[in-house]
């Protein structure tokens, strides 16, 4: 199946900023032009893309052919770098699935090296980052363990050290007779978001049972650094964030010696390996100066 790369472009760009007008303002065309392209992509696929609403959202069927276009024009843009020829549309964008906690620490050092390419990145839990690569819906993913994606080469990256962290005061008041599987079920806890299960696998390490502490959700990595120190509860921090607060004992560890180290790998998918080899190598250049090496470099198929 052709499909019109105008019609792919408008597509792509309600997606990005979640209306007809403001696609329409990127594209320089009249809302109008854009609606009648997607009217036509509609009809060509026989499905509806977009969810009308405040903002647009694409259907599965949507962002399948968004990731479609996506890919398309990093392929393109390799062509046009292996043939020397002048890529007049711009540089390429990527879609790309990265955990929260890798965005506040190494990842934007790895864009920094990558200039030729646009990012569209899509914040979520480390857990659940591979899912948007099953879905077809990011071009490349950091993810945790090393089990690839149908599809997809990875690379180890190494570990994300994890402290279990919490203000003095807290720590004085909620743990003052020790970390037990009693204290920690009623000690207020931290968590990112509903998906976020570092905490409940940390617990579950050190005390063999899962418990259902109170908890805040806390949707930001920065924010739960800072509500640790405000002392709001305890959570589980990369290293690489809580260093300088446990310096100048802001926080410290609820217990000593109970870090939790969490594998992350980089998964693209195979077909566009070779257009994203730049970001690749800039990934495991950046993830080098702040994760625990992998036991060995390991490249999978």
């Amino acid at each position: 199946m052709l499909l019109d790369p105008h019609h792919l472009s408008a597509l792509s760009a309600i997606l990005r900023y979640g209306s007809f007008d403001a696609a329409a303002s990127e594209l320089a065309v009249t809302p109008s032009a854009i609606s009648q392209r997607i009217k036509a992509l509609e009809d060509r696929v026989g499905a509806s893309l977009i969810n009308r609403g405040l903002p647009c959202t694409g259907t599965p069927a949507g962002l399948r052919i968004a990731g479609y276009a996506e890919d398309i024009g990093l392929l393109e843009a390799q062509l046009s770098r292996e043939l020397a020829l002048e890529q007049g549309a711009g540089p390429a964008r990527v879609r790309i699935a990265v955990p929260a906690d890798s965005l506040a620490t190494w990842f934007i050092d790895a864009m920094s090296q990558t200039r030729d390419m646009m990012f569209d990145l899509i914040v979520d839990d480390q857990d659940h980052s591979a899912d948007w690569l099953r879905r077809g819906e990011v071009s490349a993913a950091v993810t945790v363990g090393g089990q690839t994606v149908s599809g997809c080469d990875a690379v180890a990256l190494g570990a994300m050290r994890y402290l279990p962290t919490a203000s003095p005061g807290f720590v004085n008041t909620w743990f003052r007779n020790g970390v037990t599987a009693k204290t920690l079920n009623q000690a207020p806890s931290l968590t990112f978001n509903r998906k976020d299960g570092l905490q409940n696998a940390w617990i579950k390490a050190q005390t063999g049972t899962r418990l259902s502490p109170p908890t805040h959700f806390m949707p930001s990595s920065h924010a739960f650094v800072e509500a640790g120190i405000a002392g709001l509860g305890w959570g589980m921090n990369p290293e690489e964030l809580v260093r300088a607060p446990i310096k100048d004992g802001q926080l410290r560890s609820i217990t000593p010696n109970a870090h939790l180290d969490v594998m992350l790998t980089w998964q693209v998918g195979r077909i566009l390996a070779p257009a994203l080899m730049p970001l690749t190598c800039a990934v495991q250049n950046a993830a080098a100066k702040v994760l625990i090496p992998p036991v060995k470099a390991e490249r999978f198929r």
